[in-house]
């Protein structure tokens, strides 16, 4: 919301995010790449042993993922909904690290990001795909229809999504044309 806020209003050039793009119809949107999210519990943990990840198995435990308004959080939601279910979230973060220490604190099962993980940094946790209980996310950037592009944003979000270049950008920005 606040990045999304900035660019409308001039003082950024462009906002990266999942969510929150909703309330500001004033911003183009250029999809940058799709992800899902994996549960992450210690090394040890009662749910590594099950054949297939469930929503209901999840639930049986304390939820620790990213605050509500924050990186697909409402994904997360819409998936217990749709069972039925209300998550047991009892902590919230914006940062996938603290959602790991809490989690490596025996605190409950973190719900984040799969890009999140890394194995060789997260030597105590272990990740259990649950792409099949979450839809994805697309993380978008955001550029205000009234702004002028210099070119080395043009490069940094070429950079950032490779098969946006400069010519499909232009041809979003002037045509006004999302997604």
């Amino acid at each position: 919301m606040q990045i999304s806020a900035l660019v409308t209003s001039g003082e950024a050039d462009i906002a990266i995010a999942t969510e929150a793009f909703e309330q500001f119809p004033e911003l183009i949107l250029l999809p940058c790449y799709q992800w899902n999210r994996c549960v992450v519990v210690p090394s040890k943990h009662p749910l590594l042993k099950l054949k297939e990840l469930t929503l209901e198995a999840i639930n049986q435990y304390p939820i620790i993922t990213y605050d509500f308004a924050f990186t697909g959080r409402s994904k997360i939601n819409q998936a217990f909904a749709s069972r039925g279910l209300e998550p047991n979230v009892i902590l919230t973060a914006i940062d996938s690290d603290v959602i790991k220490t809490y989690v490596e604190l025996g605190l409950g099962v973190g719900i984040l990001a799969n890009m999140a993980f890394d194995p060789k940094r997260d030597k105590n946790l272990r990740s259990i795909d649950a792409s099949h209980l979450f839809e994805p996310s697309t993380t978008r950037i955001g550029i205000s229809r009234n702004s002028y592009i210099r070119g080395y944003v043009f490069d940094f979000i070429e950079m950032f999504a490779p098969h946006l270049d400069h010519a499909s950008i232009q041809t979003k920005l002037e045509g006004n044309v999302e997604g």
